[in-house]
């Protein structure tokens, strides 16, 4: 290959994907729902949490082999994400509050967030349905203890 061609195929290779610009009411909008999400959760108010989630919600985390599956998940429902709200599994005094949600990328209704508080980290996909952005599905990880 002539050094050229070589030069070339390095630098398209190290070259970075440019990121979207992400429209200041838009991305407000997500990070309100990302905080209305975690900002339930942290206070036990399980009517802010299922407000922040679609009817359909599919939230899991990585458990790896078990004895069940070789890839196994933990799957959890809406309905059972605002019952462990419910019963204050993440409660928290306001004061040990370290959260964030930092929206990764935005492509017409649908969205990509990290969410991370001391406890856990969650990637979301969101969507938005009429005026309203709320998370469909999330992938978490538990932060170790």
């Amino acid at each position: 290959m002539p050094l050229m061609s070589l030069m070339l195929a390095a630098a398209s290779a190290t070259a970075t994907v440019p990121v979207a610009v992400i429209e200041p009411a838009t991305r407000t909008a997500i990070e309100a729902t990302c905080f209305d999400y975690v900002d339930g959760q942290l206070e036990g108010d399980p009517e802010r949490v299922a407000r922040s989630l679609h009817p359909d919600l599919a939230k899991r985390r990585v458990l790896g082999e078990t004895v069940d599956e070789r890839l196994g998940l933990r799957r959890m429902s809406k309905e059972e994400l605002v019952e462990l709200t419910r019963q204050g599994a993440l409660k928290t005094p306001k004061a040990q509050w370290d959260r964030s949600c930092t929206v990764l990328d935005v492509a017409g209704n649908t969205a990509a967030v990290r969410a991370e508080t001391p406890w856990f980290v969650d990637f979301f996909h969101m969507g938005k349905f009429g005026d309203r952005w709320v998370i469909v599905n999330a992938l978490w990880y538990s932060k170790p203890k």
